[in-house]
Formats: C-alpha cells, sequence, structure tokens
C-alpha cells in the first residue's frame, strides 16, 4: 500500500515562511517524479512545483518561480516545499503526489498517488 503523508502548512503572515513535508511508504520512488499542486476554494487544482527524483530536475509554476524550491530526502524519501516570500494569493490546500510523469509533468491526471492535502492560510 502506497501512501503519501503531508505535514506542515498553517497560518502565517505576508511575507512569511513556510515548509511542506511529503513522506513516502510502501515501495521505492527513486523512478518516479513528485510534485506539489493547489487548490483555492473555487479554483481547480494547479500545479506548484515538481521534481523528477532520479535527475534532481525541477520545474515551477510562473507563479511561484523565486519563492517556492521542491527539494529531496533520499534517506528520508521525502519530498519537501519551502515557500518564502508568501503571499495572500499562496492560500489553498497543498497536496503532494508521486507518478511516473513523463513530458506532461504539470497536469494532475499524470499522478497516481496523492498526500492527504495540507491547508497553507497567508494573511495580508
Amino acid at each position: 500500500q502506497v501512501q503519501l503523508i503531508q505535514s506542515g502548512g498553517g497560518l502565517v503572515q505576508a511575507g512569511g515562511s513556510l515548509r511542506l513535508s511529503c513522506a513516502a511508504s510502501g515501495r521505492t520512488f527513486s523512478w518516479y517524479t513528485w510534485a506539489w499542486f493547489r487548490q483555492a476554494p473555487g479554483n481547480e487544482r494547479e500545479f506548484v512545483a515538481a521534481l523528477r527524483w532520479s535527475a534532481g530536475s525541477a520545474y515551477y509554476a510562473d507563479s511561484v518561480k523565486g519563492r517556492f524550491t521542491i527539494s529531496r530526502n533520499n534517506a528520508k524519501n521525502t519530498v519537501y516545499l519551502q515557500m518564502n516570500s508568501l503571499k495572500p494569493e499562496d492560500t489553498a490546500v497543498y497536496y503532494c503526489a508521486a507518478g511516473s510523469s513523463g513530458t506532461y509533468y504539470y497536469r494532475d491526471s499524470e499522478y497516481d498517488y496523492w498526500g492527504q492535502g495540507t491547508q497553507v492560510t497567508v494573511s495580508s
């Protein structure tokens, strides 16, 4: 049974920082692509960042580029999303995902496994 367990998130003022974690269990993910998506109320789920585990290549949505960083800890089978200079428009439920994604890493349909979601709220 594959599980992605998220932690982190919470309430922060604009300009602050938060770190999200996503720990995987149940299988080896060294060949997978990992990603973070988010969904604000009334909006569709949108791509935030992705990381190809084996190559270490990272990709970001334009809206978070330069502020967010996706990284991994191989030994812990964990992916992180460091979020700096947070803005009120970053408020959403954040989801981690893992899958054998190829070219379309920004599509949520490319991912097989999902975390439970965690709320991030940025106050102005």
